[in-house]
C-alpha cells in the first residue's frame, strides 16, 4: 500500500508593501476616520463655518499637491513618467474644476482662497510633502502623498451609511466624490504604483514617511476642527 501524499502546502502570499503600510499607520487611521470633524460632516452636523474655513485650507493645499505631484513627475522611472503626470493633470483640472465651484456654492471666491492664512498644520504639511518630493527618492516622494488619497476613500467608505441621512446637499455631494468609480480607481492605481515601484527601496524609510503623513492628515482634521464658529 502507498503512503499517503500530505498535500501541498501553498506558498504564503507575501502582503503588499501598501498593505504593511496601512497596518502600521492603523492606529493613526481609526482616529482619521473617526474624527469628530469627519462624523459631523458625514452626518450633516458640522458646522457651516468650520466646514468653509476646511475649503478654504483645503484648496491651498491642494496648489501644494499639484507642485508635488509635478516634482515627481520629472524624477519618476521612465515607465511611470506618464502614470504620474496624469495624476497631476487630474488634480490640476477635474480636482481643481470642483473646488471652484464648491467655493461658488458656499459664497467664497477663489481670492478669498488664495489670501487666506494657512493654519499651521497645512503649511507644515504641505512643507513636508514639497521637502520629501523634491529631496528625498521618488518611491519616499509618492509614498508621501498616499495617505492623502487613500484615507479619503476610506472615511467615505466607513461613513457610507451616514451620507445616505445626511440632509445637507453640499456635504452629501461633497462625501459622494470620494465614493465615485473615478476616485476609488484614482486611489488604485497610486496604490499599484507605490506597490511596483518601492520594492527595491527601504521598507524602513517609507514606513517613516507614510506614518508621518498620516499623522498630518490627522493634524490637518484637527486644525479645521478647533476653528471657532462665533
Amino acid at each position: 500500500m502507498k503512503p499517503k501524499m500530505k498535500p501541498k502546502m501553498k506558498p504564503k502570499m507575501k502582503p503588499k508593501i501598501t498593505e504593511m503600510l496601512r497596518a502600521d499607520a492603523d492606529a493613526i487611521w481609526k482616529k482619521i476616520v473617526e474624527h469628530p470633524f469627519v462624523n459631523e460632516l458625514y452626518a450633516g452636523d458640522l458646522p457651516a463655518k468650520k466646514f468653509k474655513f476646511y475649503v478654504l485650507q483645503d484648496y491651498n493645499y491642494l496648489m501644494a499637491m499639484i507642485r508635488v505631484l509635478s516634482a515627481l513627475a520629472s524624477k519618476a522611472p521612465e515607465l511611470l513618467i506618464g502614470e504620474i503626470l496624469e495624476i497631476a493633470h487630474l488634480e490640476s483640472t477635474t480636482e481643481l474644476d470642483a473646488y471652484e465651484k464648491l467655493l461658488n456654492k458656499l459664497d467664497l471666491s477663489l481670492d478669498d482662497a488664495m489670501s487666506v492664512e494657512q493654519m499651521e498644520a497645512s503649511s507644515a504639511y504641505a512643507n513636508f510633502l514639497l521637502a520629501t518630493s523634491s529631496l528625498k527618492s521618488f518611491s519616499e516622494g509618492l509614498t508621501a502623498v498616499l495617505p492623502c488619497f487613500w484615507t479619503y476613500a476610506e472615511i467615505a467608505e466607513t461613513h457610507r451609511d451616514e451620507l445616505k441621512k445626511n440632509a445637507n446637499k453640499i456635504y452629501v455631494e461633497w462625501g459622494s466624490t470620494y465614493l465615485s468609480n473615478d476616485y476609488i480607481s484614482l486611489v488604485d492605481k497610486i496604490k499599484s504604483i507605490v506597490d511596483r515601484s518601492c520594492e527595491q527601496s527601504s521598507y524602513k524609510d517609507l514606513r517613516t514617511t507614510f506614518v508621518t503623513a498620516s499623522k498630518y492628515e490627522l493634524l490637518f482634521w484637527d486644525g479645521a476642527y478647533k476653528v471657532p464658529t462665533k
